[in-house]
């Protein structure tokens, strides 16, 4: 480093890692492939770190015409599942020079007012949830490069759309009941107009459709304990044959349809089985732990903002949707036979 210089340069770098300062632009601008060797690439971003090099952002976004900056859209911050989604998101966009900022819809769903005088001039592009999708004409979002996430492919809005495996999840879910006996179910589903949530219905009931002798009631509950406690109560309590399993679209309504047990004198595992989707901190807080569908929120960010970055650069984004793992824990067990 130059003497007296407090701040690294990309000189600096391109001696660090042996290579020219046109190629640390290119590595550091994410425009290598095809054109640097994966190796230096590395060699270059390692010796970025090892001096504490930042590009200056002021004078690239002055050659570019661009804020550098991205919107990420979601729902209400109720869970840590979104803050996880921000981590990811931010990462990868601080890897590339960008910015993010965060928006909750005020209301979780539906219309948010507009954080900026004008979306178009003061960002890049937007990552939203199928969540918060409302929250996208007040800010006139879908005018930007956006990326849908939790989103159906056939009809998103977005130029892409990154997804969690939502179907194979509660197929395991599913799986895991029925391999203990269990034949009688109640889905416990999120009251919310979401293709995420609707996905979970229409794969929950096809794959039981396909085992003789199982019955489904759905009940429907806002994403909250309070509401899921009520919603919970009134389905295990109504008349006819109890279920013995309750599969949950989100951890919190598993922990609200715990409390509605309890009420209802029935212990879990050995009366009722109960799993939940997104294995928050919350599934491991519960007595006994939740047995419920692991959701990799950062990697979920991660590849939503890797995906934008695609669009801008008019790459195609990566393919495929991102796995997801039943966690077996304590809440499941084989049905009580009386």
């Amino acid at each position: 480093m130059a003497r007296g210089s407090t701040r690294p340069t990309s000189r600096d770098v391109a001696q660090a890692a042996g290579v020219s300062q046109a190629a640390v632009s290119l590595v550091l601008g994410d425009k290598w492939r095809g054109r640097v060797a994966e190796a230096t690439a590395e060699r270059v971003r390692e010796a970025a770190r090892d001096l504490g090099y930042r590009p200056n952002l002021a004078a690239r976004n002055l050659r570019l015409g661009r804020t550098r900056t991205v919107l990420l859209v979601v729902p209400a911050l109720t869970t840590e599942f979104f803050a996880g989604v921000y981590t990811g998101a931010a990462r990868v966009a601080a890897e590339h020079g960008f910015g993010v900022v965060l928006y909750p819809s005020p209301e979780g769903i539906g219309p948010a007012r507009d954080p900026f005088a004008s979306a178009q001039a003061a960002l890049d592009g937007v990552i939203a949830s199928s969540m918060a999708a409302d929250a996208l004409t007040a800010i006139r979002g879908e005018a930007l490069p956006l990326v849908m996430l939790d989103s159906d492919p056939d009809g998103s809005l977005g130029a892409a759309t990154v997804n969690l495996d939502i179907a194979d999840g509660v197929r395991q879910a599913a799986e895991h009941l029925l391999s203990l006996g269990h034949r009688s179910f109640l889905h416990l589903a999120a009251d919310v107009p979401s293709w995420t949530f609707e996905i979970r219905a229409r794969e929950l009931a096809a794959r039981l459709d396909e085992v003789p002798g199982t019955s489904l009631r759905t009940a429907r509950s806002p994403i909250s304990i309070v509401g899921a406690v009520t919603a919970a109560e009134a389905a295990l309590s109504a008349p006819g044959a109890r279920p013995t399993a309750v599969i949950c679209d989100d951890d919190q309504l598993a922990a609200g349809t715990y409390k509605a047990a309890r009420r209802l004198g029935l212990r879990i595992p050995d009366d009722l089985s109960v799993t939940g989707v997104d294995d928050l901190a919350l599934a491991t807080a519960m007595d006994p732990e939740l047995t419920t569908v692991h959701l990799n929120a950062e990697l979920f960010g991660e590849r939503g903002m890797r995906a934008l970055l695609a669009v801008l650069e008019d790459r195609t984004p990566e393919e495929g949707d991102i796995p997801v793992q039943l966690v077996l824990r304590g809440s499941t067990a084989p049905p009580h036979q009386p």
